[in-house]
């Protein structure tokens, strides 16, 4: 297993300058790790902030410091997202980082529609991954995205539609 690799400091401040003003934005961090990227969130404004991870390390880093600034949920991004789908609870970002080549990209893409369906009316997916790696989402579910590369990194944006489109046409 590959160990874990934190988003840094300049993917980081890419991420918060392109999405922009946050008054009333709420944010899930999936594969939360250290909790940096759901800890920045909430310094930043987004509310509620919530963090997905099944080691929970980000918990373990605040047992020091006092409680997390966000809401932990612990538990594998697979079981995880389709409970919040099924539960109704929506966020405005979605941010997923995942362990780089370790094939997150097409897991991700099956779990298509349990992803839309946490993500608000107007909302955004968010994917770091690595340069090497491909992520291509259901078009009925999501806008194609703008991806910006930093290195090995790369963060692509994928809008979620309020419509599915259906097939063969508008």
């Amino acid at each position: 297993m590959k160990k874990p690799r934190p988003t840094t400091g300049i993917v980081l401040q890419a991420l918060f300058n392109i999405l922009g003003p946050v008054s009333g934005r709420s944010f899930l961090d999936l594969f939360t790790g250290t909790g940096r990227v759901a800890c920045e969130a909430a310094e930043r404004g987004f509310s509620p902030v919530a963090g997905v991870d099944r080691s929970g390390a980000a918990l373990r880093g605040f047992e020091k410091k006092g409680e997390p600034p966000f809401e932990m949920i612990r538990g594998d991004v697979r079981g995880v997202v389709p409970a919040l789908h099924r539960s109704g609870r929506r966020f405005d970002v979605v941010f997923a980082d995942p362990p780089y080549l370790l094939g997150w990209p097409p897991r991700l893409e099956s779990m298509a529609e349990s992803l839309s369906g946490i993500i608000e009316s107007g909302g955004v997916l968010v994917l770091e991954h690595s340069r090497r790696e491909t992520f291509t989402p259901d078009p009925n579910l999501f806008s194609s995205g703008d991806t910006r590369m930093y290195g090995e990194s790369c963060l692509s944006f994928f809008d979620r539609l309020d419509t599915p489109r259906s097939e063969g046409g508008l």
